[in-house]
Order: C-alpha cells, then sequence, then structure tokens
C-alpha cells in the first residue's frame, strides 16, 4: 500500500503573526529579523516578498529593496508558543509528526483514511483546525513521499493545499528544475545544468555512470530522488546528536573577554536544554567564524572549530564554560570573530552511568543544586532572568526556525 504523507508549512510564520497582533502592519510589507547590517531575514510577508525579499536574505539588501518596510526584531518566546498550539492540532490527526522547525512538520496519514476520510479531506480540516485555533494559514502538500508532500505545499502556497497521487508522481515531478531535489543547492545545480541536466526529467533518465561521474556515490540518490523514490519514513522522534547554541555578533569581536563570556552564555543554555531532557554530554565543542572574509557567498569566512572531551560525562554549563574558554584560548585568535558558538555533542542518558561506590565530592553536589535552582527559576521567570557574574551578552544577529530540544 502506498503512504500518504502530508507536509504542513505555515505561511510566512513570523511576520503573520506579527500581522494577527498587530493590526496596523496588515497589508504593509513586514520583515521579522534584525535589522543591523549583519541582520537576516527570518520571515516577511508576502507584501514584502512582492519586493523578492524573502527568508535569510541579509536585512540590508531588505531594506535597499523596499526602503518601506517595516522592521520588527521578533519575539522567539511568542513564536515558540504558537509553534506548541499548531503542533498540538498536528497530533490530533495524527501521532506521527516530525517536526522539521517551529513552522513546518511530516505527517504520516497512511492508514487512516477510513478513520478521518481521504487525504485530501484531512489536509482541508487541518487546515482549518489551524485557522480556528491560531488565525494562522498554513498551506499543504500531500503525497506518496516525502520529497513530493514538501514540493506540493511550497507550491500550494499561500494559504492552499495540493494533492499528487501515487500516479501522478513522476509527471509531477518531471518539468521541474534539478534544485527541487533535496541536497543539490547552488553549486550542484550549476554542475548539472553545464552537463545538459536542468529538470528532474532529465535525471531520472540519466546514466548512472555519467551522474556518478558529476556527483560521485550521491548521483544514485539524486537519480532516485528524481523519480519519486523516497523511502525516507516519518520520524516522529529522532535521538538526539548534539545541543549547540551560536550568535552572530553586530560586529567582530576581538576582545578575548567578551568572547569568552559570550561562549558561557552558551554553555549555561545547552546545559539547561541538556538537563531538561535528562542528558549529559561527554564532548564540548566551540565554533568560530572568523571575521575576515576570503571567498564571496555565506561560505567565505573561515570557520574553526574545536572540541575537548570532558573526564566524566556533564550536564553543568560552568564545566562547559570552562572547557569552552580552554578551547577559546587554544584557538589563539589573530583576528576578530564573526560568529561564536559552543555545542556539546557523544550524548548519554543522566541516569545511565553507573552509581559510585563513594559519594560525589561536595562541589559537584553544589553545583546539581545550584543548577537545579537556576532551572527552576528560567522555568519560571525566563531564561536570563539570573545568570552568573561572569556571564557575557549573546544577542543575535537574526532569528532561527530551528526547533530546539530541551527548550520549553
Amino acid at each position: 500500500m502506498a503512504r500518504t504523507i502530508l507536509h504542513a508549512d505555515m505561511d510566512a510564520f513570523y511576520a503573520s503573526i506579527e500581522q494577527r497582533d498587530r493590526p496596523e502592519l496588515r497589508g504593509r510589507p513586514v520583515v521579522v529579523g534584525g535589522s543591523s547590517d549583519r541582520g537576516v531575514v527570518a520571515a516577511a510577508s508576502y507584501e514584502a516578498r512582492r519586493f523578492g525579499i524573502h527568508s535569510a536574505m541579509p536585512s540590508v539588501e531588505a531594506r535597499r529593496r523596499c526602503p518601506g518596510a517595516v522592521f520588527v526584531r521578533g519575539d522567539m518566546q511568542k513564536y515558540a508558543r504558537e509553534s506548541k498550539r499548531i503542533f498540538a492540532v498536528f497530533r490530533r490527526f495524527t501521532p506521527a509528526v516530525e517536526g522539521l522547525s517551529l513552522d513546518e512538520a511530516f505527517l504520516d496519514l497512511t492508514g487512516s483514511q477510513r478513520l478521518l476520510g481521504p487525504p485530501a479531506e484531512v489536509g482541508h480540516a487541518l487546515r482549518a483546525a489551524v485557522r480556528e485555533e491560531t488565525r494562522l494559514a498554513v498551506s499543504v502538500g500531500i503525497a506518496p513521499v516525502k520529497m513530493v508532500a514538501k514540493i506540493a505545499s511550497d507550491l500550494a502556497k499561500p494559504d492552499g493545499l495540493l494533492e499528487v497521487r501515487n500516479h501522478e508522481v513522476r509527471a509531477f515531478l518531471a518539468p521541474l528544475p534539478v534544485g527541487r531535489v533535496w541536497g543539490v543547492g547552488p553549486v550542484a545545480q550549476a554542475r548539472l545544468a553545464a552537463a545538459g541536466f536542468e529538470t528532474l526529467a532529465d535525471l531520472a533518465a540519466a546514466e548512472p555512470a555519467r551522474l556518478w561521474e558529476l556527483l560521485g556515490d550521491w548521483g544514485a540518490a539524486v537519480a532516485s530522488l528524481s523519480r519519486g523514490e523516497d523511502l525516507r519514513e516519518v520520524e516522529p522522534w529522532r535521538e538526539p546528536v548534539s545541543y549547540s547554541e551560536e550568535n552572530t555578533f553586530a560586529e567582530d569581536v576581538g576582545d578575548a573577554e567578551r568572547l569568552a563570556a559570550t561562549a558561557r552564555v552558551h554553555a549555561e543554555s545547552v546545559a539547561r536544554r541538556l538537563r531538561r531532557d535528562g542528558l549529559r554530554a561527554r564532548t564540548v565543542v566551540l565554533k568560530l567564524k572568523l571575521g575576515r572574509r576570503r571567498s564571496p557567498g555565506a561560505r567565505g569566512y573561515p570557520l574553526l572549530t574545536r572540541q575537548l572531551t570532558l573526564p566524566e560525562p556533564s550536564d553543568d554549563g560552568a564545566t562547559f564554560g570552562e572547557a569552552a574558554r580552554s578551547l577559546l584560548a587554544r584557538a589563539a585568535l589573530a583576528q576578530p570573530v564573526r560568529l561564536l558558538g559552543v555545542g556539546a555533542t557523544n550524548l548519554v542518558r543522566a541516569d545511565a552511568g553507573q552509581l559510585g561506590l563513594f559519594e560525589p565530592p561536595a562541589e559537584t553536589r553544589r553545583r546539581s543544586r545550584l543548577n537545579r535552582a537556576l532551572d527552576e527559576l528560567a522555568d519560571r521567570f525566563g531564561p536570563r532572568a539570573v545568570v552568573r557574574a561572569e556571564e557575557g551578552d549573546a544577542e543575535r544577529a537574526a532569528l532561527s526556525l530551528q526547533i530546539k530540544r530541551g527548550e520549553d
């Protein structure tokens, strides 16, 4: 039996929330994101999109294209609350919900037709339920495979629904550009175009050896996807591999103490999320993007990563902060930093370790009590209600749509 996958994608999520809550913004070009020179568009209303503004565009370029655009800094706590309400609606239709970001998800409707009705009816009911609950619009794509469902929801925007049935998949994909295939970015698309591959029909009919020459082992997967052959299942819950926090500074930072203070902020946030999920990490990772550009494009800035394995798995922000500071010193930076991030990986369950024969050291017990108190205060009053004296400011130049595990 063919699967039935629904992809739901909120329309201009952040911007739509602002227009809903602020009537004076309705009908105006609204851009949500940082307005500084390094700000990035997180969401643009459809009025702003008429000027060619889109997410991930530098705010400077967005302002150039539409001088009259209204820039809104954004409120991540509000957007996260709305996301939870939306996902609660999704789960009324199926427990198999795979969140991709705060504003989009895959839903597996396979086998639900007897209970819920035909897939298109389910899609319309879901859209109506989201609108009734939030007064926001969601576009829906329905198909037998994930990639096709996602493409369909994109083509259904704004505020629409498109179903691609099993026998329609090949014809639906055939005229689309090769850039529609997951993983085919601008570089791969240019390479394929230079070799004469413009559409998915071209890729579907290509000789395997030719695609191997162009894309290596990945070529076979690209050809399969171009024919609508995608065996990936909807995964309601995947085990986390790592937790991280990062920010892009409004201006390059060369001061070592400020970098260390920012690293501590991220370390505390990562540790708090790990504790909330009952995890500990063996390895701390420091990510640095240097400020001096080497080549054009977003990847033109040198990126450094350093990591340190701890003697014991930890969920303590002070421990992570000390490790990050050590890694920062080890990096021996000779130029200012554009971006700084702290991550934790090699995760284990907090209750998976073997019980020790002796009571933990007094300092470990003290930190554990302190962390519990900080978590309670953060849950009640917000993550920045109480901070360590040595922590700095980690204001971000851009918002994110990422779902962060362990974040309330």
